[in-house]
């Protein structure tokens, strides 16, 4: 693996001092805060913490059916087992038994019927976390079994949504699609995703003196955990603390989804006045918690001789599960990104949000995003072929910018666009023509195996679609030593978030970062946060953080003033000491000087995103801030007596804007890469005619391994790029981006695939794309190429 990580430097853009600041400055490479603690074992995680005199254990008892009403539920064997202290029914809820994040229709344990195999009926607190999940399986429970809905195709015969069906248009697609030179039409199913994060969900409920409950949890969103913990104990927010140290990741499946463990404990905690722990082992983790969504998508397009696209519809069809948890936001992402990177003139973007009876899905990496690009690249390659064209010219000829073509379906303009430069860039680096001949000619020579080549863009919006949840808060305190504490309202996922902000605030007063110490995300330090998601964490929490940090530099400046007799323009800051006019001080000096004068040395610190909006009636506005890009060249090798195949090399080249910390943007890039390239490869999800998933170990669901990695993996950012809207330092998000630079991969698969009928027709390849789906494409091929001659000697 070989990383390139470009030099940035602007000269009107770089802080001027960064580079005076070791290696915690902004822009300089710099090792996770916990990197040295996750890999001697000393990081510590909730299941870490050590066990409270007194401490239960949870597990719930699952329902063992997709769909029915419960018509009885006997206990008294579950009671009476082994270590059992309590056990709870929704009966025993003294709050809300509802716990949707949105909208209402998750309770937080079943109540009269169940939705789905594994859903929560009853809970169990023991003396050990083995005697309760023994304790649970001793439930005698009857059920009237329900038929259940099981399939997309199923849900939408039934109009079975969580939600109501949106549309967004611009223009008259059908006319357009009717009178265009060309018209094609198809059809995609994409599989879902296990989060499969290292720490599976868990949390401990400690009670409080005065009726309230501290909360340790593995969540992305410790305030929504703090709200519903209140609701369901009816107790008020300020009698709940969450705490949230680290995570052992979470890509979206512990936004919403960390909140019932939760819950849980907390109540068998309220009940038996001890504290309890809950943790989920992997089998159950896989089985009660929601995934990617997987989607079932369909376009109709009309183009012109060139492949350029005069109109189309596209039809997104997510399968939400049982309720809506943050499904109709998901399912707009998808909807927002069916153009990727693409102009679409006149066009319907149209998505439904199917109801069916399995755990009910939740965020993921990309949040829907990458499954609504997975449609109009699927386009651009069936354009190509259509056309007998490299799909990488259709691509091109349809980008945003090509003759001022820069308003998107939903009616934002795709601002400060530098695609096609930097698709350009990336065609040359990695030598993509020579290569594209190369391959073509290997393809020719060989019968058994088959070369693909793909280079596909991301244009990713930045921020949350829904406008409250772009704020952030901050707080910083200097101490009389120098030293500072730092705490916002952003988790720590094993992503560096705490890294950036720490790094922000060290290069405000100009110290090394390691005078800057973060602490534990809590609700009682930063109240009413937002999840740390849709990429923007360092973005918000760190314009928070640079907020603070500037109103405590303000105090100390002014300070300075009044006792030197200087003026503001003779004051610095710089190699972690005050330079005030002829005299120097070494921070922590200055800082005690403002102590003893009665200088408040603590701050708070606040950021809303400016300029978004977004109108549902009409489907128009500006939901994202902007847009990150990049773009990917993958080459695959496959086997068609096998559909055995190997990726051989990936070129990425992505705009991270002004990178606060280039080392962990392209730790980001590569990992989400990989785990873009598992989604849409190895990922299988599989459920049986009775909703039981099958897939629900390490052993029937594979991520990728060391070995799955391509064999050569060059990534570069695109260097002196800075983000011209006012972000930190004029960074750009890059959690969620690079996942999707993994279509590359999917999208050589094709071309290889389509090499066996000497790329007349554009394979269908549902994703994820494993072995077996690799060789039926590569079997219909085939069919199709011996089809076409025949059909052509029938012809002469």
């Amino acid at each position: 693996m070989r990383s390139l990580i470009a030099t940035q430097h602007s000269n009107d853009t770089q802080p001027k001092s960064a580079k005076s600041v070791g290696l915690g400055g902004i822009g300089r490479p710099s090792k996770h805060e916990s990197a040295d603690k996750h890999v001697s074992g000393e990081a510590r995680y909730i299941d870490d913490n050590a066990n409270i005199q007194g401490q239960l254990h949870a597990a719930v008892g699952q329902s063992t059916i997709a769909h029915g009403k419960i018509k009885h539920l006997d206990l008294s064997a579950v009671k009476a087992a082994e270590g059992v202290v309590e056990v709870i029914t929704v009966a025993d809820v003294p709050g809300h038994h509802d716990i949707g994040p949105v909208f209402p229709g998750d309770p937080v344990l079943a109540v009269d019927k169940v939705d789905y195999v594994g859903q929560p009926i009853f809970a169990v607190a023991a003396t050990s976390h083995d005697l309760a999940r023994r304790a649970v399986k001793l439930a005698k429970v009857d059920y009237q079994v329900l038929e259940p809905i099981l399939s997309v195709k199923a849900a939408l015969a039934k109009q079975s949504f969580v939600r109501p069906p949106f549309t967004m248009q611009r223009g008259d697609a059908d006319s357009a699609i009717a009178n265009a030179q060309h018209q094609l039409s198809g059809q995609i199913a994409i599989g879902g995703q296990e989060h499969f994060y290292l720490e599976g969900q868990v949390s401990s409920a400690v009670p409080t003196e005065d009726g309230g409950m501290t909360i340790f949890s593995s969540s992305q969103h410790p305030s929504e955990v703090q709200k519903l913990v209140a609701e369901v104990l009816n107790i008020s927010l300020n009698k709940v603390v969450v705490d949230t140290r680290r995570m052992g990741g979470g890509f979206g499946g512990k936004e919403t989804q960390a909140a019932p463990w939760a819950c849980i404990a907390a109540l068998l905690a309220n009940k038996t006045q001890r504290p309890v722990k809950f943790k989920l082992s992997r089998v159950d983790d896989f089985t009660m918690t929601g995934k990617r969504h997987p989607f079932e998508n369909s376009y109709q397009v009309g183009f012109d001789d060139q492949g350029q696209i005069k109109g189309i519809k596209i039809v997104v069809n997510g399968n939400c599960g049982y309720s809506a948890d943050l499904s109709d936001a998901i399912v707009d992402r998808a909807m927002f990104h069916s153009d990727n990177a693409y102009y679409l003139d006149q066009a319907s973007v149209t998505g439904n949000r199917c109801k069916l009876n399995t755990v009910s899905h939740t965020a993921f990496r990309g949040f829907g995003g990458p499954q609504g690009m997975m449609t109009i690249e699927m386009v651009m390659d069936d354009i190509a072929r259509f056309l007998g064209q490299d799909p990488l010219a259709i691509r091109k000829i349809n980008l945003y910018g090509q003759n001022q073509r820069n308003m998107t379906h939903y009616h934002q303009q795709v601002e400060h666009n530098k695609l096609a430069a930097l698709i350009d860039n990336l065609e040359v680096s990695a030598d993509y023509q020579a290569r594209r001949v190369a391959i073509t000619a290997f393809n020719t020579e060989n019968t058994l195996l088959k070369k693909g080549l793909a280079l596909t863009p991301v244009k990713f919006g930045i921020s949350f679609t829904v406008q409250h949840l772009n704020q952030a808060g901050a707080l910083v305190h200097i101490y009389t030593d120098g030293t500072i504490h730092l705490n916002h309202g952003g988790t720590e996922m094993g992503q560096g978030l705490f890294t950036k902000v720490a790094q922000i605030v060290a290069e405000e007063f100009q110290l090394d970062v390691d005078r800057v110490g973060v602490s534990a995300t809590r609700t009682d330090k930063v109240p009413n946060t937002s999840p740390t998601a849709a990429s923007s964490g360092t973005d918000l929490n760190g314009k928070a953080a640079q907020a603070a940090a500037k109103t405590i530099k303000a105090r100390l400046i002014s300070f300075a003033c009044q006792h030197y007799q200087v003026t503001e323009a003779e004051v610095s800051f710089c190699n972690n000491q005050v330079k005030i006019a002829q005299q120097c001080f070494s921070f922590a000096e200055f800082v005690q000087q403002a102590y003893m004068a009665r200088v408040s040395l603590s701050a708070t610190g606040f950021y809303k995103t400016p300029k978004i909006h977004f109108d549902r009636s009409t489907a128009k506005g500006r939901p994202f801030f902007y847009y990150s890009t990049g773009a990917a060249v993958s080459e695959v090798i496959i086997d068609t007596l096998t559909g055995e195949y190997k990726v051989l090399r990936v070129d990425i080249l992505h705009d991270v804007g002004q990178s606060l910390n280039p080392a962990l943007d392209i730790g980001q890039i590569e990992g989400g890469f990989i785990q873009g390239m598992g989604w849409l490869t190895s990922e299988e999800l599989v459920w049986d005619q009775q909703g039981r998933l099958l897939s629900n170990n390490p052993a029937t669901y594979k991520i990728p391994a060391i070995n799955d990695l391509p064999l050569e993996f060059n990534v570069a950012l695109v260097p002196d790029d800075p983000n011209q809207e006012q972000t930190i330092y004029h960074s750009k998000a890059v959690g969620e981006p690079p996942l999707m630079l993994a279509i590359s991969v999917w999208s050589a698969l094709k071309d290889a695939i389509a090499s066996v009928a000497d790329y007349q027709f554009s394979p269908a390849l549902d994703t994820p794309a494993t072995p077996e789906r690799v060789l039926w494409a590569v079997a219909a091929m085939q069919e199709k190429a011996q089809a076409a001659r025949e059909d052509k000697k029938l012809g002469a």
